[in-house]
């Protein structure tokens, strides 16, 4: 059984502030700030070029890879750490389409996060001969696989709204019709339970400084099903994908099983703030989190439509049916969002009209819930939002 207050004094949470929005940027553990500093000063400082062998930095994406696997549900030596979110997305749906090349579709939905949007379409436009991304609402994807796709590319939790995808489900139909599956974890690692193995997905990738605090910037991963770990061809052929990377070979030779999907140099400061978050994540099991978050999410429903009748609920009801977040729709959302930040109450906006909150329970509890419920109750009830200040946007929303 997790114990959540004992992860919850792990985080440092800034006085008078109650954070609902882990699910944009994870707050910092408190060892974060010793363990990057320890690489810095012992590693980096003293070890200088050395501490690639002496600290062990090259290892560093695998080994922390596995540490995440678990909470993906995926096989050990199946996940590595590098790059963005955007480029391992790239290397997923190229890799993913090189396999099924008789056919030239990528399906994903309207929901999905624009970025994986972007990608999918440069690439399409890159390759050109046909090839073309097909988007369809949320709810039409399943009826939409059929015999004419290559891959379908999913983000399992709405950005947005938190509505979950069956991966199960959606997985089984793409293979049944003969299309890869790729998944982005964005929303989901760290926050559900996710069984990449027992779902028999092809690719997924996510990020990990969301619910898994690796900071701001913070590395993301990808997964490769064992069965095409020794065919994927990685489009982006990065020296640390080589085979054999210091042997300085003129032609490209893909390294072993995932170690392939590795581009560019680590991102050593950022593994090593990643490293001391996963410290506190191997101290809790993901039943417990979904658990805890279901009754957390549904207690703040209950409250919010209670005090707040303007506000209108845009995440599923039933909690086996979204993420870990709640979303509430308002014509002024942004002016609402920004006076509950100055209220300390923090959780962000999603254009149009989307006020979306983050529970994590690692840090987040039911007297949270409450308060910030009274906060936002009250700042609806007394239309605090309304002032001018409030309606100035922001680079970042």
């Amino acid at each position: 059984m997790t114990d959540f207050s004992k992860t919850k004094a792990m985080f440092h949470l800034p006085e008078g502030v109650i954070y609902l929005d882990g699910n944009s940027l994870g707050p910092m553990p408190k060892a974060a700030s010793a363990r990057v500093a320890r690489t810095i000063e012992a590693e980096w400082g003293e070890m200088l070029i050395t501490g690639w062998n002496k600290a062990g930095w090259m290892e560093q994406p695998t080994k922390i890879g596995n540490r995440i696997a678990r909470l993906i549900g995926a096989e050990p030596g199946t996940v590595v750490m590098g790059d963005t979110l955007s480029i391992k997305v790239y290397q997923a749906l190229a890799s993913a389409l090189e396999m099924n090349p008789t056919r030239r579709v990528i399906l994903s939905d309207t929901g999905n996060f624009p970025s994986d949007l972007y990608m999918a379409d440069g690439l399409v436009r890159t390759l050109g001969h046909g090839y073309s991304l097909k988007t369809v609402a949320p709810e039409e994807v399943e009826a939409a696989i059929d015999e004419t796709l290559a891959v379908t590319m999913i983000t399992e939790v709405d950005y947005r709204t938190g509505r979950k995808h069956d991966m199960k489900a959606l997985t089984a139909k793409a293979h049944a019709v003969g299309a890869i599956a790729v998944w982005d974890l964005a929303h989901s690692a760290g926050a559900v339970p996710v069984d990449l193995a027992g779902c028999n997905v092809d690719f997924a990738v996510g990020c990990t400084y969301k619910y898994l605090n690796s900071g701001p910037g913070g590395p993301a991963f990808i997964y490769v099903a064992p069965r095409h770990a020794e065919t994927a061809r990685p489009a982006l052929s990065g020296w640390l994908g080589h085979e054999a990377p210091f042997a300085f070979d003129l032609a490209y030779r893909p390294g072993r099983g995932i170690e392939r999907m590795r581009v560019g140099t680590p991102p050593v400061l950022q593994l090593a703030a990643l490293e001391a978050s996963m410290d506190i994540w191997d101290m809790a099991e993901m039943a417990d989190v979904r658990a805890k978050s279901i009754a957390l999410t549904d207690l703040f429903i209950a409250l919010i439509e209670r005090s707040c009748p303007s506000l209108t609920l845009a995440s599923p009801r039933d909690g086996n049916g979204r993420g870990s977040q709640i979303s509430f729709r308002h014509a002024e959302g942004y002016a609402i969002m920004q006076a509950l930040i100055a209220h300390g109450v923090i959780g962000d906006f999603r254009a149009p009209d989307i006020l979306r909150f983050g529970f994590t329970p690692l840090y987040i509890d039911e007297g949270d819930v409450r308060a910030a419920a009274a906060i936002i109750a009250e700042v609806m009830g007394k239309a605090l939002w309304d002032r001018p200040e409030y309606k100035v946007r922001a680079r970042v929303t």
